[in-house]
């Protein structure tokens, strides 16, 4: 019989070799063993099974962080469904979209947006929408619970779907990445591997998991090695010292570490068993990596990925040096380069898009092949839309992104889907959207807004106020200013990087 390459297999073998070792200790104290662990998603898997979803069929979930949501994840794989996991601050308008266009077999959901996301998905022609909280209890945690903790995992090829996620667009239109077993597995492997993971190693998580980094890079590399994970259901910076203690790897965004660092408290102690700091999702500003390091004694390391390829560069952990502001080099079985928007290849040090091949890499847009088309070349390689440099040696630092994309507090943040919103609002004549730097979030979004002849803009408030309901909230401008015009070159194009100069200053002091 042909091996199975569904990754849960991979996962399954790992579990059964370390049954009685924990795989989680929540913040409550209660600790869940990787028996106990693989039970619950046997039961899961069955639940879902029993729901009629096959091999191939969208799981559609925005569900708080919890382990009921791990579990759902996990199961997904080992049923042989994809998981398709939301941000849960996408409103019932966004889903509308997003169901539409995934069609899922189930929808899971908190209790409170049941009832209106049943209405759309009944016009959707989705027939199972079910409840899952954040302590675990709702209709698919009751009917999991009633199922046998059996489950023979689906047989799955290396190019079929394990999941899909959506990224925004510059239209505005979220599009599905295809992401596959093989790119999870792959990527998965080679970041167990790069990082030194070893068997005692101790993960403390307290990322969010409807995205890249704390589903897939955080838990996969975890579960590959068997790791106990120390789970927090989000980032509270005096939860997360009292337990960093523990740890021996930690992964975050920059606000983690900035938040750190704001508290007189934290120092070496807190990271007196860590070997590993990793830091993604959304530039680093050198100044955090220097004062990281000064306060603790511990060198963060920074990598850079996307939806589209997981992890793609690293910064050393062994045998080199990690350089702030830059993201390090490809990773093992992943080949990058610099072109031109043509696709001509550039020399070293040249800035350019990056772009990048390899088993990490997607299988293309859900029901979109002319984008996918447009986003790779002909000999394979993905054109990521990040402007970059590469130097002799190989070592890749992110100078700015093409299509004016903005990654706030680590969730891409599209221009021209905010745009499109205030352009909307009376009184408006134009809008623009750029982010600045942020010392929180990278970049904090802000708005810049002109008035229609003869009328009056709406002010900060009043766009922000129109904007709640209609975006989610990371999406939201930090700042809105109103101009009397906004800058453009001599094609009528507004000069988005002069807007970017101007208000660079607004989050500092």
């Amino acid at each position: 019989m042909a091996a199975n390459d569904n990754l849960y297999a991979r996962f399954e073998a790992r579990f059964a070799a370390n049954v009685a070792k924990p795989a989680f200790v929540l913040s409550s104290g209660v600790v869940v063993s990787y028996g106990d662990l693989a039970a619950r998603v046997a039961r899961m898997a069955n639940a879902l099974v029993s729901l009629g979803v096959k091999p191939g069929d969208r799981v559609m979930a925005q569900i708080e962080k919890s382990l009921g949501n791990v579990e759902l994840y996990l199961a997904c794989l080992k049923a042989g469904a994809v998981f398709n996991p939301l941000n849960t601050a996408y409103t019932a308008a966004e889903l509308e979209y997003f169901i539409a266009d995934a069609a899922p077999a189930v929808i899971v959901v908190a209790d409170a947006k049941r009832a209106r996301i049943a209405e759309i998905a009944k016009a959707c022609g989705v027939d199972h929408v079910l409840t899952l909280e954040a302590d675990e209890t709702g209709s698919l945690a009751t009917l999991a619970a009633s199922q046998p903790a059996k489950h023979e995992t689906a047989a799955r090829a290396a190019d079929d779907m394990a999941a899909l996620l959506y990224t925004s667009g510059t239209t505005g239109r979220s599009k599905g990445a295809m992401i596959t077993h093989e790119n999870l597995a792959s990527n998965a492997e080679v970041l167990h591997a790069y990082w030194g993971f070893v068997a005692d190693d101790v993960l403390i998580h307290a990322l969010p998991i409807f995205h890249v980094h704390g589903l897939f890079v955080a838990l996969n590399t975890a579960f590959l090695n068997g790791s106990k994970i120390l789970w927090l259901a989000k980032f509270d910076a005096d939860e997360f010292m009292s337990r960093m203690g523990e740890a021996t790897v930690m992964m975050g965004v920059p606000t983690f570490y900035t938040r750190l660092l704001s508290s007189p408290a934290f120092g070496k102690a807190h990271v007196a068993k860590m070997r590993l700091a990793i830091s993604g999702s959304a530039p680093l500003l050198a100044e955090t990596h220097r004062a990281f390091e000064e306060r603790t004694g511990l060198q963060i390391l920074e990598r850079y990925g996307m939806t589209e390829a997981g992890m793609i560069t690293s910064n050393p952990y062994h045998g080199g040096e990690r350089v702030a502001g830059t993201v390090g080099y490809a990773l093992p079985g992943i080949s990058v380069r610099v072109t031109t928007p043509e696709g001509e290849v550039l020399a070293s040090g040249e800035v350019g898009v990056l772009e990048v091949k390899g088993p990490n890499v997607f299988k293309g847009y859900w029901k979109n092949p002319e984008k996918t088309a447009e986003e790779f070349r002909k000999d394979g390689y993905f054109i990521t839309g990040d402007v970059s440099t590469i130097a002799a040696d190989g070592r890749v630092a992110i100078v700015g992104r093409a299509k004016d994309l903005i990654i706030s507090g680590g969730f891409n943040v599209y221009p021209k889907e905010i745009e499109t919103e205030i352009d909307a609002m009376a009184g408006v004549a134009e809008s623009a959207v750029v982010g600045v730097p942020h010392a929180d979030f990278g970049e904090g979004v802000i708005a810049v807004v002109t008035a229609k002849p003869g009328m009056t803009a709406p002010d900060e408030a009043a766009v922000l106020a129109a904007l709640k309901d209609r975006l989610a909230k990371f999406k939201l401008p930090k700042r809105v200013f109103v101009v009397e015009e906004l800058p453009r070159n001599a094609m009528g194009k507004v000069q988005k990087n002069e807007l970017r100069s101007r208000y660079a200053g607004t989050f500092k002091g």
